[in-house]
């Protein structure tokens, strides 16, 4: 019984440390700046009811689709500003770890922000599969990148206005030169 206890304890460290350097290598590299935080709240807004988007997506807080334990946000649902504050930050840092894995190269924080407003809005999937992340992984300086956001203005079919600015405004913060 002592050695099974001792070999679990082993494989429970062993999974931790395995955990803490995968997250380590990822969240280490690139935070979310208090900038890209503001960025995505600007567009997003805040809503205390649960209301059906562009598209029939129930929506609640700062645009968040879903809650920390994974439901889906439904209609009636509401939310405190305290409550969609702390909704919103665990969002955003999921979808910045999952952003940073599909990183190849070194961007600088604006760069990266702009990457993870962009994915918060398309999603990790849409995002995972765009011309733009292929741009950014081959060279994250390259000026075409800026239109590479303006593909992603559409919401049901059709050219949202609101989504031209949140793109023009992402590619502008994304090419930031005063930036870290």
């Amino acid at each position: 019984m002592p050695n099974r206890m001792i070999q679990l304890i082993k494989d429970m460290v062993k999974g931790f440390l395995d955990i803490k350097e995968s997250v380590g290598n990822v969240s280490g590299k690139r935070k979310v700046s208090k900038e890209t935080y503001d960025l995505i709240k600007q567009f997003e807004g805040y809503s205390e009811k649960a209301y059906s988007d562009v598209v029939g997506v129930w929506t609640i807080g700062y645009g968040n689709t879903y809650y920390k334990d994974g439901s889906k946000v439904r209609e009636g649902d509401t939310i405190t500003k305290a409550e969609a504050e702390e909704l919103f930050q665990h969002v955003v840092d999921d979808f910045a770890q999952k952003i940073n894995v599909l990183i190849k190269k070194d961007v600088n924080d604006c760069e990266f922000g702009a990457l993870v407003s962009l994915s918060y809005n398309i999603g990790v999937g849409a995002f995972k599969k765009s011309t733009l992340l292929r741009k950014v992984n081959g060279s994250p300086d390259d000026p075409s990148i800026g239109l590479e956001f303006l593909k992603w203005v559409k919401a049901g079919g059709k050219t949202v206005n609101g989504l031209v600015k949140r793109r023009n405004k992402e590619a502008e913060f994304y090419f930031n030169k005063n930036c870290s």
